[in-house]
């Protein structure tokens, strides 16, 4: 049985932190996991600037909320569930996704939480799991599942590499040259055709 494995942002839904970057007028915050592969360092470098100009939890949801799936996400959600089981593993925060998950039909994702103070600060962060993406992926193939997975990128390559099939999708120049062996697609029909053939050998 086929489990696909999804990244959310840059994937399904805008990358939530330009949306917010460009909401506030902070250039620094546009700076995501396509650009820096520690996201630990990244989180930290984020939450440094966030106390700095004054900035809490309220002020990323209230952007959230105005962020809508890109065009054909939701529809592409629907037909890749009607075909497998399909979960979203994301580094985002429980506080981010819900509204999102809305949006796209309550697809099951899996994410971690934010610390945050009775103020609304943001202190601090707990991932759910290490190499929370390769790591979930490998935890899926020991119970049985053949897994699928996709995403933009340098905290999905794990999972894209340890699945049976792996996929970019929307991804950087940098990263489509670097991993050649993985079919890079633009488009969600291309995307789920390629699942698909995966599916049926």
């Amino acid at each position: 049985m086929y489990i696909t494995c999804l990244d959310l942002e840059g994937v399904l839904v805008p990358e939530i932190w330009i949306a917010f970057a460009d909401a506030v007028g902070i250039p620094e915050l546009r700076r995501t996991t396509r650009d820096e592969p520690d996201y630990d360092k990244l989180m930290k470098f984020r939450i440094g600037i966030l106390k700095e100009h004054g900035l809490g939890l309220k002020e990323i949801q209230d952007t959230i909320r105005k962020i809508d799936p890109m065009p054909g996400a939701k529809e592409f959600l629907d037909e890749l569930r009607s075909m497998c089981q399909t979960i979203i593993i994301s580094d985002t925060f429980d506080q981010f996704a819900a509204p999102l998950m809305e949006k796209l039909g309550m697809p099951t994702i899996f994410c971690n939480t934010l610390e945050v103070a009775p103020s609304g600060e943001i202190t601090g962060f707990r991932m759910r799991c290490e190499k929370s993406k390769l790591t979930t992926v490998k935890a899926l193939q020991s119970i049985g599942f053949e897994t699928i997975a996709s995403g933009d990128s340098f905290n999905d390559l794990g999972m894209i590499q340890a699945s049976k099939a792996g996929f970019l999708f929307r991804s950087t120049e940098k990263i489509i040259k670097d991993y050649p062996q993985f079919p890079a697609f633009t488009e969600y029909s291309q995307l789920l055709n390629a699942i698909k053939d995966v599916i049926k050998e």
